[in-house]
């Protein structure tokens, strides 16, 4: 990329970083940059030497500069007469800050003649700049060198020092040149130099010269000028003819008056201050007149006596005639009176006042401008010292005198001087001859006192002042009656009192009392009286008021009106200088409503006096808004709406709406004469009334206002007649602040409904509506028009010119425009503004592009930068594309950005909001990205491509910016470091891998990237700069980004590097702390810590990400230590604990539930250094008791993670191994949350089922649907605090806690409630789980289960569970669900539903045998379905509900007889049932290919399943039972065999309980067998896969022997057996192998007792006995022996119930003792069976 920082410094540049507008702020900077350059400065134009043959050869020896360049040069050099090597310099400039095209288009532009012609005359405009610039440069010096208020004010003083002596010299040569100087020819500069050329040249001229003298005017305003100096400024001047006889005035035309004015008025005060008339004033004041300059030196003196005499024939002569009349009046009065008189004279006819006038207010208001101020100081000067010499008779009109006066007084302190000044001297004696005509005259008094009001003390003054008056002046044509009088009519008494004004009884009014003397003056007018009566101007005021009010429909209204206007002129000057003088003007302020009432109805509205009237209101409406606009409403002058406004539509036709006075008077009276003080007056007002926040009442009552202004206005201002240059632009500028000043209403200004607000109604009105269109239109005035009118100003540069006015009006529709895209309702439809920005238009002529060229206005930053911060806007929310709309010019626009980018000089904040734009087009603007990134494509090795960055890359300055080296330069301030990194983080965020994998691999670049993150940052409570912390979390981000995208081995080793470092310096234990204390910090200081809350909040999300980042990546992150871990997750501890300890606070419960979510991470992910930590319970309980003193809404989601953060600590803590004195509290606490979140859920679950707005599905986990405010969800508070309180419930295992608890916290009956209501409507699964798991937990104890039974369990759960397994109306079956057997589902609460049951009855046992018969009973459909259903589903789900089913029946075979008597039927269908479940069982077991078929067909159902019912899919798909991987197959294979062992396990141990019991039935003879029910059928056939063929002593043998075969397996280990199901541990195959033992047990137990009671059953054909006895007695043998040998190899001795949920208890042997062969007495039994059975 091209340098930006020349070898010399462009004056532009120069006038911009001593203005303090560029990055170079610092006192230092400035004082550098003087001392390098004030030689140039010192030489002025002269700097910009003429072509010379050596410039010419040393440009051609020159090698650094291009031959095209060195050409071009030459051509420059041609053109403009300039040195041709300063013309190659300038070409350089130019081509750096103002070139509009690229590089590579340059060499095709010099080649071109048509372009490279154009390309001239703009580097000429440019040239010309750069000269005025240069001059402005000493101009800013001479202004601020004495301003005690000015940052540099030392450091111009310096300079000026530094220049003093040789720079009048130097100026006024060049000034002479100027003025000489023969206009440029073709002939002489070449072809190009055209009339229009010549015209250019000589306005520049112009321009210098008026600068020159401008400087010159200045300086001799601080230092002193000899009388030889001012006699050759007098003749260079006369010969000059004050400008007007220009050597090429032929050439002027009528748009260069301004300039020549201007020089003619510089040329009059340049002299005028040479001859020291404010040191001549002060010499004759005190005697010394000898001490002024010209006392000594009477040669001079006489010769410009001479001089002067021939003067006389210009206006601009005649302030300089009449100083020198002053001066020569004063030094030698006797001298030369005739000539002083003559030239008096003379200067009085050339109306030497109203050119006083006339120029003060040419050289424009004194806000900022110096130099208007200090002419007005040295007129001032004049001016008080002609008053104080002269009779004021002989000086001309009285009101042009007082014009003058007022103009100079508008300077600032001039006022106080005046006051402080004798009243008998100076300006002071035109104030007494005002008041010698009060009120006779009243306007000359109050235009002075208007003038004179400055300040508060001023304002006190001037209100006394009028206060007490003394003298009441009157004109009578005729002598009146009621006077007595003198002879000689000098002096008159009145006779008796007299009211003065004719108004009625009771009102204001003054009156003269009898006596009063009157001074009688008799003239042209008749008598003029002065009475000596003392009165208060101010009534006298308020009476002229009345009077007009009461003459206001009549011919005299023209006159009073006349008399008011300067009144209320004052007043409106009084109190917006000193409020606190506005109660005394209460009697004039109350009575403007009325006026303005009455005026504005007239047929012909006096419109000065109106807008006098708003503008008094104006300032009143800036104090109490209120009582302005209630006291305005009622007089009809504002637009009204006659009909209430309800919506949108009606508001924005403006339907019913009325404009009022004021409408009437803008369309009848100042559109036609186009003139428009009124509307200016009226577009303050409403946009003070807008600013003042009234209420939304009367902010609706501003509707039809700003409707007229969005409707009447803003469309069409620009078409109206004006009669003044710059109105139409200050109106726009007003209508536009108004805009603004809506847009920005807070919303508590705002009411909100149905009916439109004021912003929404403009919000609507610009988005929809054609006013939108014209603001669309001043955003398209382009950089180019503005240059122009600035170019166009005549003045140097002030600040309330057209330019500036235009340049404030185009930034406020930057801002209007952004606000009301910000504010608008996102909608799907684009609104008309929104298409009129982006719309493609032909030619470039599409607002976009145009935007982007504001890059190149360069007299105000705030201008490119606004429009960038739109284009911002514009890129996020605009469906388009930027590049597009920059067409060809794309390139261009992107080398200016980056050329501003990349300057060390540029400001700041336009740097910010170039990389702030980048930032978001890196996300939404693909093409323009690409064109800023300009990445260049090489093949690089093996086919693969390589990136490389452009010469115009955005990288290439961002990586300057992220330098450590750069960083604490002034070009690289934290803001902009910030803004480089955000864009880093852009680039990573959005994975631009071509970007990144350019940077990844620059050199040093993550070392410069991660040097944040080493630094010490200030502690908290100083005032850290915020961006430091935005940096440091950006740097953070990109860090967690690279290491999440990048696998481990490909990481860059610079980055491993810096990671290694980070955690040898131990950097994540400061960044802990520090996050810590920043936490703290916003705990303890809430006010000031919001502030920057949002980079606070920022840093600490990054630091969140980077440790989540840890713990999946510790070896990347060097984060392995236990200690180190340790710290970390206690001080995220304390975090939480700080900012959740302060529940009234948003920003800390927001920054705590950031906190909690990484400690409830951690909680999980370091399990084991939370297991060594300190006690976490106390902590974490105080946080739960603060969370839930906290507003409900916002803070459901941290509740939720504070509860899910106590369960992990107590499932990894435990309590410690000892009790915890948090735990009845924290129980309170769970219980009362809990009992609040049912009532809660009862609520919105009874709402939506009433709604219908239940789900059709109740199947499915589609629980985010719209719900109400109570949402059961699997994370929600209700379902956590659920869970906790079962964890809690462990943990407190004697129940001393709990019991106490829920007797004071009715928590049971209301969680039995919400579970009864939503089984019946089968809603809140999670909840619904979430309890049945507390009611389990609770059911493990003998207290707990006596609790829940007495809570009514039973009611709650049995009936209402039908809801939930219902048989769909077609009559097919449930369909056993296919789904995953981990996902929360209804089947899943029936089965929980079941547990529960299993558990309170093996708990209670005959105290609840009744319950739980009453539940078999409701649900013995299902439960016989299940037992059935293993047949046809394998899933593990279907499995699982029968191992439960099955657990159930288990426990309640302890109680046959009563379930004998109570359901016999149910009794005999589960009995059948659970042996045709043995049967399926076992041949499962047994035939493992089948069951391998089985599990296919399963898994093609479940595939089909999942096709139907898409919302399960992801949960299923990992669940399915038959995974696709070989491997995977094999192991769903040996779960599904897991599941139906202990079915048969749990099967055949409840069958021992329908049979008889061994030992009886073998010893007792009579015992009756009609009890007991034969199970199985009398045949051998092993078991089949059909359910006609009965369970028999087949099924029961082959079950043996699967057993057999399979604990076989599991001690040879083989691959494919049981063991192989990831059973890692030797607890688990032993477990396995008791758990076959104990199946084989049973099954031995049942074969024998069903054999025997076969034996004895009379009803049994003996040849079958008989056979049953062989088939045993064989079978048995084999068996037995075969057992032996396992046991004999050390098979587990007793049999366990390690997989089972309940253990069984032992069957009882024949023989207390075991057999000395040691062998297990089930062998035993069978042993003596088989004797039995042989015998």
């Amino acid at each position: 990329m091209a340098d930006s920082e020349m070898c010399v410094r462009s004056s532009r540049e120069l006038w911009t970083i001593l203005l303090g507008r560029s990055a170079l702020r610092e006192p230092a900077q400035i004082e550098a940059e003087l001392d390098r350059h004030w030689e140039r400065l010192l030489q002025g134009l002269c700097y910009y030497k003429a072509p010379s043959s050596s410039s010419a050869d040393k440009l051609k020896a020159d090698k650094d500069v291009a031959q095209p360049l060195k050409d071009f040069g030459l051509r420059i050099s041609k053109l403009l007469g300039l040195d041709q090597q300063q013309s190659v310099q300038i070409l350089q400039c130019y081509l750096q800050e103002d070139y509009r095209g690229t590089r590579n288009n340059l060499k095709v532009v010099l080649q071109d003649e048509r372009q490279s012609q154009a390309l001239l005359l703009k580097i000429a405009d440019y040239y010309y700049e750069e000269r005025v610039c240069h001059l402005r440069c000493v101009l800013l010096l001479l202004t601020y060198f004495q301003d005690e208020r000015h940052p540099y004010r030392a450091e111009y003083s310096n300079c000026v020092n530094k220049l003093e002596k040789d720079l009048v010299n130097n100026y006024q040569k060049q000034f002479e040149t100027l003025f000489k100087a023969e206009a440029p020819t073709w002939e002489t500069h070449g072809n190009l130099m055209t009339e229009r050329q010549v015209s250019r040249w000589f306005t520049q001229c112009l321009r210098e010269q008026s600068l020159l003298l401008e400087i010159l005017f200045l300086y001799y305003a601080y230092f002193e000028m000899g009388p030889g100096d001012l006699f050759s400024f007098t003749k260079m001047f006369k010969e000059q003819g004050f400008g007007l006889r220009q050597t090429n005035r032929h050439l002027v035309d009528k748009s260069m008056d301004a300039l020549v004015d201007r020089i003619g008025y510089f040329s009059s005060l340049i002299l005028v201050e040479g001859m020291d008339i404010d040191f001549l004033h002060k010499c004759a004041l005190e005697d010394r007149t000898e001490q002024h300059q010209f006392s000594n030196t009477p040669d001079i003196s006489k010769e410009m006596d001479q001089m002067l005499l021939t003067f006389g024939d210009i206006p601009h002569h005649g302030p300089v005639l009449l100083a020198w009349v002053l001066l020569r009046h004063t030094l030698s009065p006797d001298e030369s009176s005739p000539v002083i008189r003559r030239i008096g004279n003379m200067s009085l006819q050339l109306g030497v006042f109203p050119y006083l006038t006339t120029m003060l207010q040419g050289l424009g208001g004194s806000g900022n401008n110096c130099t208007a101020s200090t002419a007005r100081m040295c007129i001032y000067g004049l001016l008080s010292f002609v008053i104080t010499s002269f009779e004021e008779e002989t000086l001309g009109s009285q009101q042009h005198l007082i014009n003058a006066a007022c103009e100079v007084l508008s300077a600032p302190s001039l006022a106080e001087l005046f006051w402080e000044t004798k009243p008998n001297m100076g300006l002071g004696m035109i104030l007494d001859s005002a008041v010698g005509m009060f009120p006779h005259k009243t306007g000359p008094l109050l235009q002075l006192l208007t003038a004179l009001l400055s300040d508060k003390s001023t304002a006190k003054k001037v209100y006394t002042f009028l206060d007490k008056m003394s003298f009441y002046t009157e004109v009578y044509k005729t002598k009146p009656c009621d006077i007595i009088s003198r002879e000689d009519e000098t002096l008159w008494r009145r006779q008796a009192p007299k009211l003065i004004y004719p108004l009625g009884l009771g009102q204001t009014n003054l009156r003269m009392p009898q006596g009063v003397l009157g001074q009688v003056v008799v003239g042209e007018q008749g008598y003029m009286v002065r009475w000596d009566y003392s009165y208060s101007a101010w009534t006298l005021f308020t009476c002229e008021i009345e009077m007009l009010l009461h003459v206001v429909s009549t011919a005299d209204v023209i006159v009073h009106c006349e008399r008011v206007k300067p009144i209320l002129d004052l007043v409106h000057r009084m109190i917006s200088t000193d409020w606190t003088v506005s109660d005394c003007l209460l009697p004039l302020t109350s009575r403007i409503y009325m006026l303005l009432q009455r005026l504005t109805s007239v047929i012909n509205p006096p419109v000065p006096v109106i807008a006098s009237c708003v503008n008094c209101l104006i300032v009143l409406a800036a104090r109490m808004p209120g009582k302005v606009w209630s006291s305005l409403h009622h007089t009809g002058f504002l637009p009204f709406a006659s009909s209430p406004l309800t919506n949108m539509v009606q508001s924005i036709s403006a339907e019913g709406m009325k404009a009022g006075n004021y409408g009437n008077l803008l369309v009848l009276i100042e559109q036609p004469r186009g003139e428009y003080a009124v509307t200016i007056a009226f577009l303050r007002l409403i946009t003070t009334l807008v600013k003042g926040q009234l209420g939304s009442t009367q902010n609706k009552g501003l509707i039809p206002c700003v409707l007229l202004v969005l409707k009447e206005m803003l469309p069409t201002y620009h078409k109206w007649r004006y009669n003044a240059y710059g109105v139409r632009e200050r109106i726009g500028c007003l209508i536009l602040e108004l805009v603004h000043a809506i847009l920005n209403l807070s919303p508590d200004g705002e009411a909100s409904g149905s009916t439109p607000t004021l912003q929404s109604l403009c919000i609507y009105s610009l988005a929809n509506a054609e006013s939108g269109q014209a603001v669309v239109n001043i955003m398209g005035v382009g950089v180019d028009t503005i240059d122009l009118v600035l170019a166009a100003q005549p003045s140097s540069g002030g600040s309330e010119g057209p330019g500036q006015i235009l340049i404030q009006t185009v930034k406020l529709a930057f801002s209007v425009t952004n606000n009301v895209i910000r504010l608008k309702l996102p909608s799907e439809a684009v609104s008309p503004l929104e298409q009129a920005l982006t719309q493609h238009g032909g030619h470039g002529s599409n607002l976009i592009a145009v935007l982007a060229k504001y890059i190149y206005h360069k007299h105000d930053p705030a201008l490119p930068r606004l429009a960038i911060q739109l284009l911002k806007r514009l890129a996020t929310v605009a469906p388009m594309s930027v590049y597009a709309c920059l067409g060809s010019d794309a390139a261009a626009i992107r080398d200016a950005f980056l050329t501003r980018l990349q300057s060390k000089t540029e400001d700041m904040r336009i740097k910010v909001m170039i990389l702030e734009f980048l930032t978001v087009a890196v996300e939404t603007q693909p093409g323009l990205i690409e064109l800023f990134l300009n990445l260049e494509v090489r093949d690089g090795t093996e086919g693969s491509k390589e990136f490389l960055l452009g010469e115009w890359s955005c990288l290439q300055v961002v990586l300057d910016l992220i330098d450590s080296r750069q960083q604490g330069k002034y070009w690289c301030p934290p803001l902009l470091h910030r803004a480089a990194l955000a864009f880093l983080h852009a680039l990573w965020q959005d994975r631009r891998d071509s970007a990144i994998s350019v940077l990844r691999t620059k050199q040093k670049f993550w070392e410069h990237l991660t040097t944040p993150l080493f630094g010490t940052l200030p502690c908290p409570s100083d005032s850290t700069e915020p961006c430091v912390l935005e940096t440091c979390a950006f740097v953070m981000k990109i860090i967690g980004l690279e290491i999440y995208y990048v696998v481990s081995g490909s990481l860059e080793p610079s980055l491993k590097e810096a990671l290694q470092r980070f955690s040898s310096g131990r950097r994540y234990e400061y960044w802990s702390q520090y996050v810590k204390s920043l936490v703290a910090h916003v705990a303890e200081a809430e006010d000031e810590a919001v502030r920057s809350f949002s980079e606070t909040q920022m840093v600490i999300s990054a630091w969140r990400t980077l440790l989540i980042l840890s713990t999946s990546h510790s070896d990347v992150m060097q984060l392995k230590e236990d200690s180190v871990r340790l710290k970390l997750f206690m001080d995220v501890l304390e975090g939480t604990k700080a900012a959740l300890l302060v529940p009234m606070s948003v920003p800390c419960l927001r920054l705590g539930s950031m906190m909690a979510t990484l400690l409830l991470i951690l909680l999980k992910q370091w399990r084991s250094v939370v297991a060594t930590a300190p006690d976490i319970l106390a902590p974490l309980s105080l946080i739960l008791e603060s969370v839930l003193q906290a507003d409900q809404q916002p803070m459901e989601k941290t509740k939720a993670k504070v509860f899910s953060a106590l369960i992990s600590a107590l499932q990894i803590q435990g309590l410690n191994g000892g009790e915890i004195s948090q735990l009845p509290q924290l129980l309170v606490s769970v219980c009362e949350t809990v009992q609040d979140e049912a009532l809660a859920l009862i609520d919105s679950t009874r709402h939506m089922t009433q709604a219908g707005d239940v789900l059709e599905d109740k199947d499915s986990m589609e629980t985010d649907a719209v719900r109400s405010v109570q949402k059961d969800q699997r994370d929600g508070v209700c379902v956590l605090a659920l869970h906790l309180a079962k964890e809690l419930c462990r943990a407190d295992q004697d129940g001393e806690h709990w019991v106490i608890v829920m007797r004071k916290v009715p928590v049971l009956h209301s969680v039995l409630s919400v579970l009864e209501l939503s089984l019946r409507s089968k809603q809140n699964l999670y909840f619904t789980e979430a309890a049945l798991h507390l009611l389990l937990t609770l059911a493990h104890t003998p207290q707990g289960a006596a609790a829940v039974a007495g809570a009514g369990v039973l009611q709650s759960i049995c009936l209402p569970l039908l809801s939930v397994y219902e048989v769909p109306s077609n009559g097919a079956s449930q369909g056993f669900s296919r789904r995953s057997q981990d996902s929360p589902c209804w089947p899943g609460v029936y089965r929980l539903s079941m547990s529960l049951m299993e558990s309170l009855l093996k708990t209670l046992r005959y105290n609840f045998i009744n319950e739980a018969l009453d539940f078999v009973g409701v649900h013995q459909e299902r439960i016989l379905q299940c037992l059935n259903a293993v047949r046809t589903v394998q899933s593990l789900v279907c499995l699982d509900e029968a191992d439960h089913t099955v657990g159930f029946l288990l426990q309640l075979s302890s109680f046959c007889k009563e379930w004998q008597f109570h359901l016999p039927q149910l009794l005999r269908d589960v009995q059948i049932n659970l042996c045709y479940l043995c049967q399926t069982c076992t041949y499962l077991l047994h035939s493992k290919k089948m069951l391998h078929h089985y599990l296919q067909v399963e898994h093609a159902l479940t595939r089909r399943y999942n096709t139907l019912r898409p919302s399960l899919t992801q949960t299923c798909s990992r669940h399915l039972i038959m995974p696709a991987s070989g491997g995977a197959e094999q192991k769903a294979l040996l779960a599904v065999q897991c599941s139906l062992l202990k079915i048969l396990s749990k099967t055949l141990a409840t069958l021992q309980r329908f049979t008889p019991d061994c030992c009886q039935i073998l010893l007792d003879q009579c015992m009756d067998l009609a009890e007991y029910r034969t199970l199985f059928v009398l045949s051998f056939n092993t078991p089949v896969f059909d359910s006609d063929v009965a369970p028999s002593f087949g099924t029961l043998l082959a079950t043996i022997n699967v057993a057999l075969s399979m604990l076989g397996e599991v001690e040879k280990k083989e691959p494919g057996s049981l063991s192989a199901v990831s059973l890692g541990s030797s607890e688990e195959t032993q477990a396995l192998k008791s758990l076959l033992v104990f199946t084989m047990e049973n099954c031995f137990y049942v074969l024998v007792s069903q054999a025997v009671r076969c034996l004895k059953d009379p009803g049994i054909a003996p040849r079958d006995k008989q056979r049953l006895k062989q088939e045993l007695s064989s079978e048995l043998s084999t068996l037995l022996s075969t057992l032996a040998r396992h046991f004999r190899r050390g098979s587990p001795s007793s049999p366990a119930s390690g997989m089972l949920a309940s253990p069984q208890t032992k069957p009882t042997t024949p023989g207390s003792k075991s057999s000395q062969e040691g062998q297990e007495p089930f062998i035993q039994l069978v042993q003596a069976f088989v004797r039995h059975v042989q015998r």
